[in-house]
C-alpha cells in the first residue's frame, strides 16, 4: 500500500508537469519500480509519466540505459557516477524532459563499512541541463528505506519545476 502523503505528492506532480507539458521518465534499481508504480497510481498520471525502467542487475543498467559496465566496475553500482549515468540515460532512452533514478541499498544485507544498509544515491536530470545527485543513509527496515528514497524523488521532481513538496 503506498502512503497517502506519497500519493498526495504524485498528484501534485501530475498537476504541476500537466500545467508546464513536461514529461517524467524513472530509472529505479532499490525501488524496484517504486516510484513510478507510485506516480502511476494516481489517475490522469499518463500525461506526464513516460515510461519507468527498472534496472535491479548491473546488466540491466548497462543495456537499459547505457551506464556504463567499467563505471560500475570502478565505482560500484551503488555510488554518484551510476546515478548520474542512470539518470543520463533515462533520459537518453526516453522523450521525458525530467529524469529520476535510485540505486542503494535497501536491505537488510548487502551493506558494508563504506556502504551501509540505508545508502541511497537519488538522482534528477533536467534534458539540456545539469544533473543533480544527493547522497541519504536513511533509517529504518526496507520498507522505510525505499519509502524514504520515493519520498525524496518526489520532491525532487517537484523542485525541478519549482513545486513545493
Amino acid at each position: 500500500m503506498i502512503p497517502d502523503a506519497l500519493l498526495d505528492k504524485a498528484g501534485h506532480i501530475r498537476d504541476l508537469y500537466a500545467r508546464t507539458g513536461l514529461w517524467l521518465v524513472t530509472a529505479e534499481s532499490c525501488t524496484g519500480g517504486l516510484i513510478a508504480g507510485t506516480l502511476t497510481a494516481v489517475a490522469g498520471s499518463s500525461a506526464v509519466v513516460d515510461r519507468g525502467f527498472v534496472t535491479y542487475t548491473n546488466a540491466a543498467k548497462s543495456e537499459m540505459l547505457g551506464v556504463p559496465a567499467a563505471l560500475i566496475e570502478a565505482h560500484g553500482a551503488v555510488s554518484e557516477p551510476v546515478a548520474q549515468a542512470m539518470a543520463e540515460g533515462a533520459l537518453a532512452h526516453s522523450r521525458a524532459d525530467v529524469a529520476l533514478a535510485v540505486t542503494g541499498i535497501a536491505g537488510p544485507g548487502g551493506g558494508t563499512a563504506t556502504k551501509p544498509v540505508g545508502l541511497v544515491f537519488i538522482a534528477r536530470a533536467r534534458r539540456g541541463g545539469e544533473v543533480l545527485v544527493e547522497r541519504h543513509v536513511f533509517a529504518g527496515d526496507r520498507d522505510a528505506v525505499r519509502l524514504a528514497t520515493v519520498a525524496r524523488a518526489l520532491d525532487l521532481a517537484l523542485e525541478a519545476v519549482g513545486g513545493q513538496s
